[in-house]
């Protein structure tokens, strides 16, 4: 896909690998709209830099734990641009609780913001997107949803449906010509976010010996972007190997 004039809206897109992505897409040319929830200045820090890539980039607000303003979201958005292209769902939450510990409510949230968003999301995407222009789904996933244990479970159990969903869309929208991916992810975090002998120990359980970077993420991105117009339904896990052990 040619990234010029094109539009990503990328969810949770103002911090983290959020970010990261949506400079990556601007980078290539792409107008990026920032979808953000409590993150306001962060958003429209990241607006900036992606202007200053001579791009246009839009902050649109929405709190996924309520059906109107995720329903609202591609509606404003198209008021905003006028197109779609490019449906990133990156937004989620990820509570540290085990089995024992999920209650009903945290379930509900992390099956709302983690699984039923993405689905009403790509659903009005792709009923908005105008016949016989190509589209593009990417979701992210987590590389521990092949391995499901005891910790974060809510979290984990919406990103195994979450794998699911993908290639369940995959197949229903292959005829709408929209094609829709997932990106996996294992241990990749800013640096400066947690202690170095924490990443160490991380990367000693990794077959790679190493934990990856948002630059890879990134990478990843525009590959499925740009070359791969012939793929779908496919999970790319970026975990250095780890689903492997």
């Amino acid at each position: 896909m040619d990234l010029s004039e094109k539009v990503a809206l990328i969810t949770g897109g103002a911090v983290r690998l959020g970010r990261a992505m949506a400079l990556g897409l601007a980078d290539q040319g792409c107008n990026v709209i920032i979808h953000y929830h409590r993150s306001a200045s962060e958003a429209y820090q990241t607006v900036s830099e992606i202007e200053q890539r001579g791009v246009k980039g839009w902050a649109v607000p929405a709190d996924f734990n309520t059906d109107a303003e995720l329903l609202n979201l591609i509606p404003t958005a198209l008021q905003h641009t006028g197109r779609l292209d490019i449906l990133i769902n990156s937004a989620s939450i990820f509570p540290r609780e085990d089995f024992f510990t999920t209650t009903p409510a945290s379930w509900d949230q992390n099956m709302q913001i983690n699984l039923k968003a993405p689905f009403l999301l790509s659903q009005a995407f792709a009923n908005a997107l105008p016949e016989n222009r190509p589209g593009l789904i990417i979701n992210l996933l987590d590389a521990i949803a092949m391995r499901p244990k005891n910790h974060h479970f809510a979290y984990t159990i919406s990103k195994v449906g979450l794998e699911g969903l993908t290639k369940a869309m995959a197949y229903a929208l292959a005829g709408k010509n929209i094609r829709v991916n997932g990106m996996a992810l294992g241990t990749i975090l800013s640096i400066d976010q947690y202690d170095q002998d924490i990443f160490d120990r991380l990367a000693g359980k990794i077959p790679l010996r190493r934990t990856g970077s948002p630059d890879e993420v990134v990478k990843t991105l525009i590959y499925l972007v740009q070359a791969a117009d012939y793929v779908t339904g496919e999970i790319i896990r970026l975990d250095g190997g780890k689903h492997l052990v």
